[in-house]
């Protein structure tokens, strides 16, 4: 009999285990994102990217999102698996989160999934859920992994962070 991975033998996950390059999963649960005493995204449809060394990525399909809260920022980045990320800002009448969400418009084939999704960094939001569970961000200013209580580390940090 061939023995099951740990992530399939428990709840619990380590980035670790994750593989390289990063792996799309649907995600069962529902994904919530509260900011200014708004929901700005509600979904069951969502996706998350896991990636060696990281939390998890949820990517959130643009007709879950309340479209009126994103404005186009100039901010671009570009994945060595996904392309090149474009921006948005987050506004909910006088409060701005800069460059809080992002999403790939052209994404590189092996992510075809993820082509009008998007990522919101967990740190620039009021409340982001994973079901029932509000999640903690990922330490730094430029990777957005969510951390819920069965994902385990160390992750990978950002810049601003010690790394490690």
């Amino acid at each position: 009999m061939i023995e099951k991975s740990t992530r399939e033998n428990s709840n619990r996950e380590s980035v670790w285990d994750y593989p390289r390059p990063p792996a799309i999963e649907n995600v069962p649960q529902r994904i919530k994102i509260l900011f200014n005493g708004e929901v700005i995204a509600d979904s069951i449809n969502a996706k998350r990217v896991l990636e060696t060394s990281h939390p998890p990525t949820y990517y959130i399909p643009m007709e879950d999102i309340k479209r009126e809260a994103l404005q186009s920022a100039p901010r671009r980045t570009w994945c060595e698996w996904k392309g090149q990320a474009e921006y948005f800002d987050v506004v909910i009448r006088d409060r701005v989160a800069r460059s809080a969400g992002w999403y790939y418009p052209k994404p590189t084939s092996e992510y075809l999934e993820i082509k009008d999704h998007v990522a919101f960094y967990a740190n620039k939001m009021d409340k982001c859920y994973v079901g029932d569970e509000l999640v903690k961000p990922q330490k730094g200013d430029f990777y957005g992994g969510w951390i819920t209580s069965n994902i385990d580390g160390p992750f990978k940090g950002g810049r601003g962070t010690s790394g490690w």
